[in-house]
């Protein structure tokens, strides 16, 4: 492929799809979309600790980066990064890897299924939307999610109360 080549990709998207990052190609009528910035920006990394408060008196007694949220539910808390939007998720289930926020996990997940990736888990709901699994053809295992159900709220001690 020539540089500046534009890869185009046919999804079916649903009306809550953000067309913002898919531009439309292809015949009229036709469901095509060239692909434009699928990765929005990586939304966290996760990093597994034993337990987590363990893991918070490394990184928020040690480090000093501040909670954003706590889930015991499912093992995760979310701290912040003092320079960036992106969080920190000290999680007891997941490996250390980057999650991608999307604008929807399950249109990357065909994307990635159709051209030469793979769907390793997923997609699958989440308290604040769906996330995918995925490995692109070089073994590179990425997490991609979606906000789609909105986002965590919290109480004063940054336990988790329900999603808005």
């Amino acid at each position: 492929m020539s540089s500046g080549a534009t890869t185009t990709a046919c999804l079916a998207l649903g009306p809550s799809t953000a067309r913002r990052r898919l531009l439309p190609h292809g015949p009229p009528g036709c469901q095509c979309w060239r692909v434009s910035g699928i990765l929005r920006y990586v939304d966290a990394v996760t990093v597994r600790v034993p337990d987590l408060d363990a893991g918070l008196a490394f990184y928020g007694g040690v480090l000093g980066q501040d909670l954003i949220w706590r889930n015991d539910s499912i093992g995760a808390a979310g701290l912040r990064c003092s320079e960036s939007d992106t969080e920190v998720v000290l999680t007891t289930e997941h490996g250390y890897e980057p999650n991608w926020k999307v604008d929807s996990a399950d249109a990357v997940a065909d994307l990635f299924s159709q051209r030469g990736g793979r769907v390793i888990a997923g997609p699958h709901d989440i308290p604040i939307g769906r996330l995918a699994v995925l490995a692109d053809p070089f073994g590179n295992v990425l997490v991609v999610l979606d906000s789609s159900k909105g986002t965590y709220q919290t109480d004063e001690g940054g336990q988790v109360t329900g999603v808005s």
